[in-house]
């Protein structure tokens, strides 16, 4: 483990994002975070061989994965996670600063009990806060009610809010996300002849975001494709220096995101939960909901996806509706920006849980806190 770094003993507010596929690490007031770590844990285990054998040493890599599907599923694992990133990336101890967490919509309030438990009495902060992705996504885009549309790695969520407050009850997830297209996009390069690993999902995620992108209209670049001149094929270049060339398929594998039906899936697509989430919310507010719809995670960054979205939703709503979608172009580390924003905010600071709270109240105090 490192030395802390006595340079950053003045710092309160660290701020860590996390997520199934990825770790947002940095402090509060900064403008982009300082990490962003792969969530995943890789263990050496030694073994020894004593006796008419010679003694060896067999060194096996042991991945665990301390967040699935959005939610912690391995506290031990997520407690080292948090280790390494507070003493290893960020250099500085925990112990007396303030650290706010975010989580994902529909997560339990037993589980943001038991961030707030390890950060006071594993870590000694002297406050926590944690507070739903999509709501910090929100604040980073200058607004405090809207749609968050979230598209990270295993869910896509469309989360209304107002004033600051996620209505719970109209917020709608989607099964089709970052790792079913990743899935995709490996099975397509297998079956024209690429050879990719177990090892190589990095590479395969590469190839998709760099590659892929979203059609306009399907169904017509569906038809155009027999043109020999329609589509230039898009070339990536892997580390050993081969590389992998995509046509077609390059708006064929991010589809499912609109037409989930494509993978065999009886699911909504993406416009579809977001009309569906804003059609469960009070009419009165339902326009200021289609006008203030806000893209986050990576899976927005996609080429053409703006778009896409701006074409279906138009096609689903009241004529007498306004429209309007914005991609922030930070959105991939929305989350976190949001959440540098608040930890920076004296005006926030009443609405942290202090140490001394939670020592008075115990973990009790986390729902009473944090909508």
């Amino acid at each position: 483990m490192a030395e802390p770094d006595n340079s950053n003993a003045g710092v309160l507010d660290i701020v860590i994002d996390i997520g199934s596929s990825n770790c947002k690490l940095g402090f509060a007031g900064d403008d982009d975070p300082q990490a962003n770590l792969h969530s995943v844990l890789c263990q050496l285990q030694h073994s020894s061989y004593i006796g008419r054998m010679a003694k060896t040493q067999q060194e096996t890599v042991t991945q665990t994965y301390p967040i699935v599907d959005g939610i912690v599923s391995n506290w031990d694992a997520m407690e080292t996670f948090w280790t390494h990133a507070f003493y290893d990336q960020l250099r500085v101890s925990p112990e007396g600063k303030s650290v706010l967490v975010t989580d994902s919509p529909l997560n339990s309030t037993l589980n943001r009990e038991k961030m707030a438990q390890i950060m006071f009495e594993s870590f000694s902060v002297s406050a926590f806060y944690v507070a739903m992705q999509a709501v910090l996504s929100l604040y980073a885009s200058g607004r405090t009610t809207g749609v968050v549309v979230d598209s990270g790695e295993s869910f896509t969520h469309s989360v209304p809010v107002y004033e600051g407050i996620p209505l719970r009850h109209a917020i709608q997830r989607t099964g089709i996300a970052g790792r079913r297209l990743t899935d995709y996009t490996w099975t397509n390069l297998l079956e024209r002849g690429y050879f990719v690993g177990p090892s190589d999902r990095q590479c395969v995620e590469a190839v998709k975001e760099e590659l892929c992108y979203i059609a306009l209209d399907y169904e017509q670049e569906l038809q155009c494709e027999a043109d020999p001149n329609y589509l230039t094929a898009k070339t990536y270049q892997l580390p050993d220096g081969k590389s992998i060339t995509m046509g077609k398929d390059s708006f064929r594998i991010p589809e499912p995101l609109f037409q989930p039906s494509l993978l065999g899936l009886d699911i909504f697509g993406v416009h579809d939960a977001t009309y569906s989430s804003i059609q469960k919310c009070d009419i009165d507010v339902q326009n200021e909901f289609y006008n203030n719809i806000v893209l986050s995670g990576g899976n927005t960054m996609l080429s053409g996806f703006r778009d896409r979205m701006v074409k279906e939703l138009t096609a689903l709503i009241p004529a007498s509706m306004g429209l309007y979608i914005v991609a922030p172009p930070e959105r991939r580390f929305s989350a976190w920006i949001g959440g540098s924003i608040i930890g920076s905010m004296g005006s926030y600071r009443d609405r942290w849980c202090s140490k001394q709270e939670y020592e008075e109240s115990g973990s009790g105090i986390i729902p009473r806190k944090f909508a």
